[in-house]
């Protein structure tokens, strides 16, 4: 097998107590992977004077992936560039439920959907200002009937939505609603928008993706307002199998999605571009836990076996997961979110055991 270099960034807080058993488990599978670990955040500051240095930026470009555990603001501006500065304008959500996972629904079992949000444009342009500066454009707003900057002293954010953006993140998500049908998922796309307050921006979200089911006819597909969405993504999950979003809906609907299968400490994540790719867990750094050996690193391993995949380990990705799922069906080494007193330690202990 060719070897593989992927980049490790630990984070802070207590991203790096489940990072480094992560590792360890993945170790244990004997993949020719080279883990790379540039200086970055405190690191990076301590030996360069900067949180992301030029080696930081060279290792990114030419590994194969980063691992990535998820940031306070110290490794922010790595996480800026693997997202908009590597163009990675799909993040992939997968929510699927462990049996012995600790969900707040009375029957989890088989919840397998995955939510695809695009992870570039939208509110994330990050384009804001006063109210006043508007007034050159003379916009109105439909629904007060008057210019926008006259609605009193605020601010505005620019949601923006383009047409490539959202083909090739809506191409992306009928591709992997064929992968799943393969392995015997539903294979079929549901896509949420505001379309009918929204018609210019999440209208033309809608329309396009309406253009790309049509090049997609063995893929089915249904369009939801947003809100609509939100309620059956409560009610019946087991409906859904590749949800489609834009960026602020798909990055609000997904923390709720992971409610429903026991919480964001089972929530991983990938994000991918044309030519690059990372992969972090979804639950942020969890500053109360730092320290602890208390952090559930679920989250992280799964987005591992993500990477994996990725790479080209299908089986041994697989494998992982099964571990995992192992792991809570057997139900004794689980950590605190979940019910249990085990350490993050001993629960990654575990999934090695499961390993074998």
């Amino acid at each position: 097998m060719t070897r593989k270099r992927v980049v490790v960034i630990e984070g802070e807080d207590a991203a790096p107590e489940a990072v480094r058993p992560a590792l360890a488990v993945i170790d244990a599978l004997g993949l020719p992977i080279e883990w790379l670990h540039p200086p970055v955040g405190q690191a990076g500051i301590e030996r360069t004077g900067s949180p992301f240095p030029e080696e930081a930026r060279r290792a990114i470009d030419t590994a194969d992936a980063t691992l990535f555990g998820a940031t306070s603001g110290k490794s922010a501006l790595a996480l800026f560039y693997l997202r908009w500065g590597k163009g990675t304008y799909a993040n992939v959500r997968p929510v699927r439920h462990f049996p012995g996972a600790r969900s707040p629904l009375a029957r989890p079992e088989g919840i397998d959907l995955v939510i695809v949000r695009e992870n570039l444009e939208d509110l994330y342009v990050a384009a804001e200002g006063d109210l006043a500066d508007l007034a050159p454009l003379g916009l109105r707003s439909l629904t007060a009937g008057r210019p926008v900057h006259e609605l009193g002293p605020g601010r505005f954010a620019l949601k923006v939505i383009t047409e490539a953006g959202t083909r090739r993140v809506a191409r992306f998500a009928f591709e992997l609603a064929r992968r799943r049908r393969a392995h015997g998922r539903p294979g079929r796309v549901t896509c949420g928008t505001k379309h009918n307050m929204l018609p210019r921006s999440d209208g033309m979200f809608r329309e396009v993706a309406q253009a790309v089911a049509a090049e997609h006819p063995d893929v089915p597909f249904q369009s939801l307002i947003v809100d609509d969405l939100a309620h059956r993504l409560v009610a019946t999950p087991h409906d859904f199998d590749v949800v489609l979003l834009p960026n602020l809906y798909g990055d609000v609907l997904s923390d709720a999605a992971a409610a429903l299968v026991g919480g964001l400490g089972l929530a991983p994540s990938g994000c991918f571009g044309d030519g690059a790719a990372y992969f972090e867990p979804a639950h942020g750094t969890a500053p109360d836990l730092a320290g602890k050996n208390a952090i559930n690193p679920t989250a992280t391993l799964l987005s591992a076996a993500m990477l994996l995949e990725h790479l080209g380990f299908a089986d041994a990705a697989a494998r992982l997961e099964a571990a995992v799922a192992a792991v809570y069906a057997e139900g004794r080494v689980l950590t605190p979110d979940q019910g249990g007193t085990a350490t993050t330690t001993q629960f990654c202990e575990a999934v090695a055991h499961a390993l074998g």
